[in-house]
């Protein structure tokens, strides 16, 4: 073979025809040349390897129009699958994706709380083979397991900085420890940029957007995927969205940044406005913690949705500090589409969604130039979830645009 059609051979270019496959459902070879521009050699010989190894599969041919039918080529959504962790303080979601991305099993358990992490890591690997034994997947079909945190990442290490709810796993050997506990590769990664390659793969979003997700939990954070791979940035901790300064005179923030978005618009921000403003009516712990953030802040959304008005009013508060902030990251990068994903936009994503549209039809640089789609995740609880088996799943079939993995 001569080397530039070893070259095109490539991982990029077997991520490119995966991409186009899985975005544009069943396509022929002859559709595959002319979006890809490489050549039919190229393509067939990509399209074979795909084919050996089931990623994808033929599915029937195009109505004849005189000439030879073209056989029709698709993802092989059984080929394989991947196991995605979300690792939080309250809870465990356990979520098993097959290629096409879809959800075949979720599972959730019980959270890290203050327990030790060597302990809570010891349960998840224990649960991991219920889990998968449950769904009846069998173990040497699944590609690997990504776990997904909140917060800063070493993704070298394997290790957390710094997280809100999870203190005591600050520099502990998270994806060391379970992989030495898992026969299958494991990979640790942030929970908002999981998120956003799970909205992309399921979406079936073209690799020729730019595409975000904007996701709150406990915290605020967000993904860009371009070219149809994640932006990692230097370290891997691109797009920290909630660290976006929106008041250079602000309030402090724990990143040593003033007038973080997080402090304005993130649940704990909205519940200590909540209590500052005595809205004790609605039914809020006074004294909220890390533990029941995540229940307080369901309650206010709806109330919220219900239409009480001092809910309303911090509900409001909230997404209009957020949408300022998504204009601005939007103008970043330009943006095609913005999917609002996390727990904390499963009851009042609605409230959230119109606040950053309003503002975006208002603000938008390139408003003349294009719109800016703003979406909200079809399941906001587990995005993360689905979004770390994402991980796994491209980069199994689609390598070079995803984490390494590695046994």
């Amino acid at each position: 073979m001569a080397r530039s059609e070893t070259v095109a051979s490539g991982p990029g270019s077997r991520a490119l025809i995966v991409d186009i496959i899985r975005s544009a459902g069943p396509v022929s070879r002859v559709e595959l040349v002319q979006a890809t521009g490489l050549t039919q050699p190229t393509i067939s010989n990509i399209v074979r390897q795909l084919l050996a190894s089931g990623v994808i599969r033929e599915s029937g041919r195009t109505p004849s129009t005189g000439g030879k039918p073209r056989t029709l080529l698709e993802i092989n959504p059984t080929a394989l699958y991947a196991v995605g962790v979300q690792l939080g303080f309250e809870a465990m979601t356990f979520v098993a994706a097959g290629v096409g991305g879809g959800t075949v099993a979720r599972q959730l358990v019980d959270g890290a709380a203050l327990d030790d992490p060597q302990q809570v890591v010891e349960r998840l690997a224990m649960q991991f083979r219920v889990f998968v034994d449950t769904a009846g997947i069998p173990i040497d079909s699944v590609a690997g397991v990504a776990v997904v945190v909140p917060g800063p990442l070493s993704p070298p290490l394997g290790t957390m900085f710094r997280s809100p709810t999870l203190r005591q796993w600050e520099g502990f050997p998270l994806a060391a420890t379970l992989g030495e506990l898992l026969p299958v590769p494991v990979v640790l990664d942030n929970d908002a940029a999981a998120a956003a390659i799970g909205e992309f793969w399921t979406r079936r979003v073209p690799r020729t957007d730019t595409f975000a997700t904007v996701y709150m939990g406990t915290g605020i954070g967000a993904g860009v995927v371009i070219d149809g791979a994640l932006y990692r940035g230097a370290s891997s901790n691109a797009a920290e969205l909630g660290h976006l300064s929106i008041d250079a005179e602000g309030v402090a923030c724990s990143c040593g940044n003033t007038g973080c978005v997080e402090r304005y618009a993130a649940p704990a921000a909205v519940l200590a406005e909540a209590v500052a403003t005595r809205c004790d009516f609605l039914g809020l712990d006074l004294e909220f913690t890390a533990e029941s953030t995540g229940q307080d802040f369901d309650r206010l959304a709806r109330a919220a949705v219900g239409g009480h008005e001092a809910a309303d009013a911090l509900l409001g508060r909230s997404a209009d500090r957020l949408a300022a902030a998504v204009v601005s990251f939007s103008n970043a990068f330009d943006l095609d589409s913005v999917v609002l994903a996390g727990p904390s936009f499963a009851i009042a994503g609605s409230l959230y969604a119109k606040a950053v549209r309003t503002r975006m039809e208002r603000a938008s640089f390139a408003r003349r130039a294009h719109g800016v789609r703003i979406e909200i995740a079809s399941n906001p609880r587990d995005s993360a979830a689905i979004g770390a088996a994402a991980l796994v799943l491209q980069s199994s079939v689609a390598p070079g645009h995803g984490p390494v993995l590695s046994a």
